[in-house]
């Protein structure tokens, strides 16, 4: 919501109505029974983190941000006879119209896209983090929630206020009963969630969840006295010796809000002409927005653990799966996001932890290949990305690369080379949009027949970069659907049905078709690559039909469906019955309707709708009933 009357402070508390989307969202937050409630906490100390990490940021240019308390941290207290919890925090804090956007609108997909994986059963309030909507978890806990927050450098404070029914609202707060810069939220707790009041409580959720936090998380004791129940120690810090996979699984889950552990975990340290440490996880579950095209790295970059920037883009946009931390001991702290982006050393990093994660990427596909497997049906589509836009590193993500084929459910381009027909001289794929249709294509009958293995290529992205890669070992990529089949030099190893064929009469059908067709096809030939199906479709040069239709539906700019070329199967016997009326009788009106209903069928078995719905089943109908009519 946006007001002009924002300049203008008002003595009065405003109502807002919430955006309809964080509306939904509180209903599920108000009435659930959600028996793990200690995520609640988890994200309000994550939220307070970030706040003292942007203060840091921004101190770096304007120093006195910090004033006379450099010292960041959150605070705890538990109050039992108000029945309250505070959380509280002295980081870059917010203004009132901070407030009304970050706690009352979501500019972002993440809203919905958690709303409905609730709703479908599909999603668990645990990951509520992994959407950035964790706030709203209060209200798991809370009957209202009171928000005081004054920014650094401001001299005005306000009050955002609401029991999660629909509405908030703001007013301004005299300074003295305001925080001197930064957050505090009031949770007025429900009368099951009073454990959150005990000591113990707290400190176990911290332990659990919020270890790892860099700044100390202070439980306050009485009114004078608070102690660090947190390590406070930033963990890609630690020798990699030290850190367990319980503390890895917790930092991991705050970074990413995914509650399953990561399926890869790369820490180390580079020396030499630049120093940096690297942490990095590869998930073991989709994220919700791996395909946004919005989506930016989930790399945070820290300079000397001072944290700079969320999204630096330090691995390209394929391995945008891979979260954590790189945190480099000589970069300059002022970067900017254009500096980020030009800054030779950044660059330097981006391309020896690209290099280091692939390398990590296939030596667990050759050590653990079961958990590769997970890792590659998850992320294998986003992967292969890398294939098409980085050309370097082709030859690298071909090793870790796994395909479906005609004979394997997994297998490496190595392993397929290796086991190469003899005279066979190209790697043969299909490219379909569906595992089904691909392993039921008529294309496919002669390659089955000469026992020669195709890969089915499935994914929206193998369109592309099966047509700029070269090839792999010397051996080009060739679509078993374009152009003619180059199979003669191999030898069949299931003779197709021994039917004699005329070819004059074959030649005489093929004239009809195309004579019938017309500008629906761009040419109708014999095949060599059908045994038992009748016709298929196929091209010659340019895009393959299964590519073509997706950049058709994109609406790509000069992109339409061409005409294809319609193969009939000369030994089929319907297409010799054919032939033969062909030859005997010419172009008759039933071989002019044969000829459309080949076109159609062909199209069907392609997956494809006919061109006339209406004629073809009036065709069908009428030859059903020449068949077997009286």
């Amino acid at each position: 919501m946006t007001e002009t009357a924002d300049a203008q402070l008002k003595p009065e508390a405003q109502t807002h109505a919430f955006q309809a989307e964080v509306a939904k969202l509180l209903q599920l937050m108000v009435h659930s029974v959600y028996s793990e409630r200690d995520v609640f906490l988890r994200e309000l100390i994550s939220n307070a983190a970030d706040a003292c990490d942007k203060l840091r940021y921004e101190a770096i240019a304007n120093p006195a941000l910090l004033g006379d308390s450099p010292d960041l941290k959150i605070e705890l207290a538990a109050d039992k006879t108000a029945k309250t919890l505070t959380v509280s925090d002295n980081g870059i804090g917010m203004s009132r119209a901070e407030l009304i956007d970050n706690l009352g609108t979501i500019a972002k997909s993440g809203t919905q896209a958690f709303i409905e994986s609730i709703k479908s059963g599909a999603g668990d309030l645990k990951l509520i983090g992994q959407f950035g909507v964790g706030f709203y978890s209060a209200f798991i806990v809370a009957t209202r929630v009171d928000v005081v927050s004054r920014r650094a450098g401001s001299d005005e404070a306000y009050r955002w206020s609401s029991d999660g029914s629909g509405s908030f609202t703001i007013e301004p707060v005299d300074l003295a009963d305001a925080p001197a810069r930064g957050t505090r939220i009031v949770l007025h707790l429900k009368d099951d969630a009073q454990e959150f009041l005990d000591d113990w409580k707290l400190e176990s959720v911290v332990r659990s969840y919020s270890d790892h936090i860099a700044h100390p998380i202070m439980l306050k004791i009485g009114k004078e006295t608070a102690r660090q129940i947190n390590a406070a120690s930033a963990i890609w810090m630690r020798p990699r010796a030290d850190v367990t996979e319980d503390q890895h699984k917790e930092f991991f889950e705050a970074l990413t809000g995914l509650s399953s552990p990561p399926a890869l975990t790369l820490h180390y340290r580079a020396e030499g002409r630049h120093e940096y440490t690297v942490l990095l996880y590869v998930p073991g579950e989709k994220p919700f927005d791996l395909y946004d095209p919005d989506r930016r790295g989930h790399q945070k970059l820290y300079v000397k653990r001072v944290f700079i920037t969320a999204d630096a883009e330090l691995l390209p946009a394929y391995l945008r799966f891979v979260r954590g931390v790189i945190d480099s001991e000589d970069m300059p702290l002022n970067l900017s996001r254009e500096m980020l982006q030009n800054n030779p050393q950044v660059a330097q990093i981006r391309k020896a932890v690209t290099n280091k994660v692939l390398a990590e990427l296939k030596k667990c596909a050759e050590s653990d290949p079961e958990r590769f497997a997970r890792i590659w049906e998850a992320f294998g589509p986003v992967i292969k990305e890398g294939i098409y836009e980085d050309m370097e590193r082709r030859d690298q993500l071909f090793e870790i690369a796994r395909f479906r084929t005609t004979k394997r459910d997994s297998v490496t381009l190595k392993d397929y080379v290796e086991g190469l027909k003899p005279n066979q001289t190209a790697i043969y794929y299909l490219t379909a949009e569906e595992a089904s249709k691909a392993a039921a294509s008529p294309q496919l009958e002669g390659y089955k027949a000469r026992d020669v293995e195709v890969l089915l290529l499935t994914d929206p992205i193998d369109g592309f970069w099966v047509r700029t890669a070269l090839g792999f070992e010397g051996k080009p990529f060739t679509s078993i659907t374009q152009g003619a089949a180059d199979l003669d030099r191999i030898p069949l190893v299931e003779d197709a049905a021994a039917i004699e064929t005329d070819d004059a009469a074959t030649g005489t059908l093929i004239a009809l078709v195309k004579q019938t067709l017309g500008d629906q096809v761009k040419d109708v030939r014999k095949s060599a690559r059908l045994t038992t199906s009748a016709v298929c479709l196929v091209t010659d040069a340019g895009f393959d039909r299964t590519l073509e239709r997706l950049l058709s539906r994109q609406k790509t700019t000069g992109v339409s469906m061409s005409a294809p070329i319609l193969e009939i199967n000369p030994r089929h016997p319907m297409i010799v019955a054919l032939a033969k009326a062909a030859k005997a009788k010419g172009a008759l009106p039933e071989l002019e309707d044969a000829a459309r209903l080949l076109l159609d069928q062909a199209h069907i078995l392609e997956g494809e709708p006919v061109g006339d719905p209406a004629s073809f089943g009036k065709r069908m109908t009428e030859m059903m009933q020449k068949a077997f009519g009286e």
